[in-house]
């Protein structure tokens, strides 16, 4: 008998009607719906893009068409300037970025473990966080010039003081249980830092990471709008000033496209070194 309503209960979820799956709460939905959203939501904005630029009475330079950006495309990739400017700022952020995770992710760790450093330092690492990264452009060339120290330190600035806090707080969600089973076993707080705490909040901080480089990627076209001979910020800034908005257009597609290669990376190492925790999820 049971046999039976286990029978009933798989066929009736394999002809679950589309608008059901669609509208799962907090549940997986079928790889195939996945993948033709996934196309949908690209497919889309780029074909209501050309209708209105087809058909629509609008000037191409407040709004080229997508055959006009990808001409643009083209001839900067062929004159070597969009390489050159997407190699610039691809180093500033990879550099910034590094430096300010590999000093944010240990103090982040300190400070969701001992209560001791969290006081010490989170409400100086709050009060960084509510002031602006742009304000600080001043100072920063005042002190370090117009070279490309203001630059990466200007995204170090912007990245530091998130990461740190929010991998603090993915520190501060391990298991108490867990933690005190560890010393009960003999282990010593090192080790309990090193082989327990640390793996289990590897997820966060690979998360942490992911949404950080977001804003690293905006502080370096902000820096670049100021004062720069090279990179994708001064190529957009070039463009609007001479009313090349196709190029403005190709500017912020490469922006765009960089940044989701690098987000389906983290994505990417979550699935391969956090298994468990993908599946968790």
């Amino acid at each position: 008998m049971n046999q039976v309503d286990n029978s009933k209960v798989i066929a009736s979820q394999s002809n679950t009607l589309p608008p059901t799956v669609f509208w799962r709460l907090a549940e997986d939905i079928p790889k195939p719906l996945s993948t033709t959203l996934v196309i949908i939501s690209i497919l889309a904005p780029l074909l209501v893009w050309w209708l209105v630029t087809t058909f629509g009475n609008i000037d191409p330079k407040f709004l080229p068409s997508p055959g006009r950006v990808v001409e643009a495309f083209v001839r900067l990739w062929s004159t070597g300037e969009l390489l050159k400017d997407t190699v610039a700022s691809l180093w500033r952020v990879v550099v910034g970025f590094s430096l300010a995770s590999l000093i944010a992710i240990p103090t982040g760790i300190l400070m969701g473990s001992f209560a001791s450093i969290r006081a010490l330092l989170e409400p100086l690492f709050g009060l960084m966080r509510y002031m602006p990264a742009p304000a600080f452009i001043p100072l920063l060339i005042l002190y370090l010039g117009i070279g490309e120290e203001p630059k990466i330190a200007l995204i170090f600035i912007g990245v530091f003081f998130f990461n740190s806090l929010m991998v603090m707080d993915t520190v501060k969600f391990v298991p108490k249980d867990l933690i005190e089973s560890t010393y009960m076993l003999g282990g010593s707080r090192w080790q309990t830092l090193t082989q327990v705490i640390f793996p289990h909040v590897i997820p966060g901080i690979i998360d942490a990471c992911r949404i950080n480089l977001a804003a690293a990627w905006q502080l370096v076209i902000v820096s670049e709008l100021i004062a720069s001979t090279e990179g994708l910020g001064r190529r957009i800034s070039v463009a609007g000033r001479f009313l090349r908005t196709d190029e403005i257009f190709v500017g912020l597609i490469v922006i765009g496209i960089i940044g989701l290669s690098f987000d389906l990376f983290f994505q990417y190492l979550l699935k391969v070194f956090c298994k468990w925790a993908s599946q968790k999820r």
